[in-house]
């Protein structure tokens, strides 16, 4: 059942608002202990589970640059890919605000870690984030039109868990270097709030650009050749239909010896 706008709307604001919240909360706790395996899970677990509770109302996007992608593979229109956009932002900004209100400053976590915005280690370059970045959103992007996009995905069996899972190795792989969003909402909100717009541009440009190649390159190497019928495949003719019924002999119109009767 196709749920309507509001509901989806709903469903997408919640999801990113968890993200943001668990995500940015997992990064101060684990300034006492845990580092990138515990921050990287905590993305990975949330996304997961929000998207296992509401990815049958959504479609469980909760990130601009699949929102995007799907749009260009027009697999949403463009009125609601708009309206999932604004909302994603907004869930993104109130949950960087809820808990920054939550969690009040400490002496040992360092204000980028509180603030929870992604930065660019300074070995990188801009460029080189961006590439990153963009890599990291294919795989995100790409798994997420094989699971939850594809008729003939595995949505209701493991899409959250396989989505889940990507955002937790990616983010093992592109945490130390960039932070590893792979999500504008992601950085949108925290860099909203702590008014700390260092390379944001980056993580607009990275995932969306990842984001689309991954949507372009499964929709039209693998969805679309499916619903295309080969040029050489024969046309199985529909069934002719009879000219006229036949009609068995009509019981009792026998003669003596139980054989037909003869016409005149």
């Amino acid at each position: 059942m196709e749920r309507n706008l509001i509901q989806r709307l709903v469903a997408e604001f919640v999801g990113v608002f968890a993200l943001v919240f668990i995500g940015i909360g997992a990064g101060i706790s684990s300034q006492a202990g845990g580092g990138l395996v515990t921050v990287a899970l905590a993305h990975g677990l949330v996304i997961a589970v929000m998207v296992s509770a509401v990815g049958h109302v959504s479609g469980g996007h909760f990130n601009p640059a699949i929102t995007i992608g799907a749009w260009v593979a027009q697999k949403i229109r463009l009125p609601d890919a708009i309206s999932y956009l604004v909302v994603q932002l907004l869930g993104g900004a109130a949950g960087a605000a809820v808990l920054r209100l939550a969690i009040p400053e400490i002496d040992v976590v360092p204000e980028t870690a509180r603030n929870g915005v992604p930065q660019i280690v300074e070995v990188i370059s801009t460029g080189q984030g961006v590439l990153i970045e963009a890599v990291l959103t294919f795989f995100l992007v790409w798994v997420v039109f094989g699971t939850a996009i594809d008729p003939e995905g595995s949505f209701n069996k493991i899409a959250g868990l396989a989505i889940g899972f990507t955002i937790a190795l990616d983010i093992m792989m592109g945490g130390p270097f960039t932070g590893a969003a792979m999500n504008p909402a992601r950085s949108f909100g925290p860099a909203l709030v702590s008014g700390t717009w260092t390379n944001w541009w980056v993580y607009w440009v990275g995932p969306i650009a990842g984001g689309v190649i991954a949507a372009l390159l499964y929709d039209t190497v693998i969805l679309r050749p499916r619903l295309v019928r080969p040029a050489d495949e024969p046309m199985t003719p529909p069934p002719a239909e009879p000219d006229e019924l036949e009609v068995g002999p009509v019981p009792g119109d026998e003669n003596m010896t139980g054989s037909p009767r003869e016409e005149a």
